[in-house]
C-alpha cells in the first residue's frame, strides 16, 4: 500500500508523477530527451542502462518496466537477461559493456566512477556525449527507483502489464498526453 494517496490504476512512477503534475512535466521532459531524444545510442541501449540501474537498486517496478521496454525495442529478450547476470559475458558491444559498468557505478555512487572506467569506455568507442548521457540516465533512474520504492508505489506482478507499458513507452515515449495510459490496466 502506498505511503501517500496514489491512483492505483497508475502503478509505479506513473502514479507518483500523476500525484503532482507541476513537477511531473520537467521530469518527463528530461526523461524523454535522455531516452528518446537524438543520440548515437539506440533507444534500446538507453533502456538497457535504465534496466541495469533499476535491477541493481532492486526496484521491481522499474526493472520490469525497462526490461520490457528494452526487450521490445531490441526485438529479443536475451540481452536484458544477460546484462543482469553478467555484463562481461553479455552479448552487447564492448562500448555498451563499458557504459553499463559506468551506469552500475553511478547506481551506487557517482564517486564510484573512475578515470579507468571512462578511459575504457572511450577506448571502446564511447563519445563524451554517450558517457554524459549514461551518467545522466543512471542518476535519473536511481532517483526514480528511490521515488517508487520510497513511496511504496503499486507494483503489478502480471507480466502482461509491463508488456502493455513497454508498448506505450516505445510508441509514445515519456511525455504526458491525454489518455496516455488508456488500456494500461485491464
Amino acid at each position: 500500500m502506498p505511503h501517500i494517496p496514489l491512483d492505483e490504476k497508475l502503478p509505479g512512477i506513473t502514479g507518483i508523477l500523476n500525484y503532482r503534475l507541476d513537477t511531473a512535466l520537467p521530469i518527463r521532459e528530461l526523461t524523454h530527451i535522455l531516452l528518446r531524444g537524438n543520440s548515437t545510442l539506440t533507444q534500446g541501449e538507453r533502456e538497457l542502462i535504465a534496466t541495469i540501474v533499476s535491477h541493481g537498486n532492486e526496484c521491481k517496478f522499474c526493472t520490469a518496466a525497462h526490461t520490457a521496454a528494452a526487450d521490445l525495442l531490441l526485438g529479443e529478450k536475451e540481452t536484458t537477461d544477460s546484462i543482469k547476470k553478467d555484463i562481461a559475458l553479455s552479448s552487447v558491444s564492448d562500448k555498451m559493456k563499458a557504459l553499463l559498468i559506468i551506469a552500475k557505478a553511478v547506481q551506487v555512487s557517482g564517486k564510484n566512477v573512475t578515470s579507468e572506467m571512462i578511459d575504457q569506455a572511450k577506448k571502446a568507442g564511447a563519445t563524451d556525449l554517450e558517457i554524459h548521457d549514461t551518467v545522466f540516465i543512471a542518476a535519473l533512474f536511481s532517483w526514480y527507483n528511490r521515488m517508487v520504492d520510497g513511496l511504496a508505489s503499486v507494483t503489478p506482478t502480471d507480466p502482461a502489464f509491463y508488456s502493455r507499458l513497454a508498448t506505450i513507452l516505445a510508441e509514445k515515449g515519456y511525455l504526458s498526453s491525454e489518455n496516455r495510459y488508456a488500456g494500461l490496466t485491464k
